[in-house]
């Protein structure tokens, strides 16, 4: 659920249910999300797979995570209370609550800092084992490019919650597509872009690789600055090491979103999460969504299906630009942009570029270029960025019903 970690509506994520395909989910003991699975995990992980003698606390501890009492987030949301309700999605409800800054105890609100608290519906599609995988990566990863996993509770009623910094502009997916929102300039988009590609950068050069599985724009979080960060590791797992290509795995992930040749095989790469990446930059692009239910169509075209036949010829990538950018753009980086996720969506991952040494250093190229334009004071939402000449698009083509 991608606004789990800010504000949102009230339903957070009904576009971003996970899917399978071909294989079954297993599932999972109602004790493998507690504290002491969670600490062996952390440890598991930490040592390269190897057992550990670390203790609970030391884990916790080690991780910079606090193991917090149910009484603690009743306190701190006011017992759940609908004033405290943020939204709903596949994981359970989210709440916001507040805690001192120092001792993370519960506070009234208003004192304190805020918090974005996930609830598990013990029914929940997701279940414990994506609760267990968003605490052992968040616990051990930290980059400002990935949301910060505050702490987390497990206790003997089967009560799992995950406490998180909180993200006061919400998701990527509603400034793009929701009615009612401040557009999104060019340079906020490519700086958007940037952000995402540092995070993902980030996992991919971990010692054991780390594939996140669900890149999507509603699993991109923006803080108060708009700056972009992961968030909903639940179906991240690690990559291949040594001189494997793939992992095979279950196939879940969002529909639109997933790459073909995963969708196909089960097979898993650091070259799936590009091709995700490569949706989110048309999704950038175009303000259109991964795969739009609303729009009726009885054999639903996915965004790909749509845009890439006009992405690989500089002249029609006009046509597929959001409106929504009243032609705000420059026309060369529109299509430089257009041409890396034309790169990011081959059909072939040994054909896709790798994040740090390929995509992230187009989208620096870009932002820098931004950053020396002369200010726009327009639409630009973030102080450090402007936005460049404009450029007037044409007609916004439609796609085929």
């Amino acid at each position: 659920m991608g606004n789990c970690c800010c504000t949102g509506s009230a339903k957070c994520a009904n576009a971003s249910t996970p899917f399978e395909s071909k294989v079954t989910r297993s599932t999972t003991s109602s004790n493998s999300g507690s504290a002491a699975s969670v600490t062996a995990k952390l440890a598991s992980r930490r040592s390269g797979g190897s057992s550990s003698a670390f203790s609970g606390s030391d884990v916790a501890a080690s991780a910079g995570l606090k193991s917090f009492s149910m009484n603690d987030l009743r306190a701190a949301t006011k017992n759940f209370g609908s004033n405290s309700y943020l939204g709903e999605g596949g994981f359970g409800c989210v709440y916001k609550g507040w805690m001192d800054e120092a001792t993370l105890a519960p506070t009234k609100p208003g004192v304190g800092r805020m918090v974005a608290i996930k609830k598990l519906k013990k029914e929940s599609f997701q279940g414990h084992r994506e609760w267990l995988a968003e605490v052992t990566y968040l616990g051990e990863l930290h980059h400002e490019n990935l949301v910060k996993l505050v702490g987390y509770c497990s206790d003997p009623d089967n009560n799992k919650l995950l406490v998180y910094e909180y993200m006061l502009r919400g998701s990527l997916e509603n400034h793009l597509f929701r009615r009612g929102t401040q557009p999104l300039s060019w340079p906020m988009r490519v700086s958007i872009a940037v952000d995402v590609a540092r995070g993902m950068s980030f996992l991919h050069a971990q010692d054991n690789p780390v594939i996140f599985r669900d890149l999507k724009s509603s699993n991109v979080l923006l803080d108060s600055d708009f700056r972009a960060k992961l968030s909903d590791f639940g179906l991240a797992r690690d990559g291949p090491t040594g001189d494997k290509s793939h992992v095979s795995t279950r196939v879940v992930g969002t529909r639109g979103y997933a790459a073909p040749e995963y969708i196909a095989t089960g097979h898993l790469s650091v070259k799936s999460d590009i091709y995700s990446f490569g949706v989110v930059l048309l999704e950038l692009l175009t303000g259109r969504r991964a795969m739009d239910e609303a729009r009726g169509s009885t054999a639903a075209v996915t965004l790909v299906d749509w845009a890439k036949p006009q992405l690989g010829e500089r002249r029609k990538v006009i046509r597929i630009m959001d409106t929504r950018l009243a032609g705000q753009y420059p026309k060369k980086q529109a299509q430089e942009v257009a041409a890396l996720a034309l790169r990011c969506l081959e059909d072939d991952p040994k054909n896709r570029p790798g994040m740090a040494d390929g995509v992230l250093p187009e989208l620096e190229r870009l932002q820098q270029q931004n950053h020396h334009k002369t200010p726009y004071t327009g639409t630009s939402l973030r102080s450090d960025t402007s936005t460049p000449p404009v450029h007037r698009s044409g007609r916004h083509s439609k796609p085929k019903s």
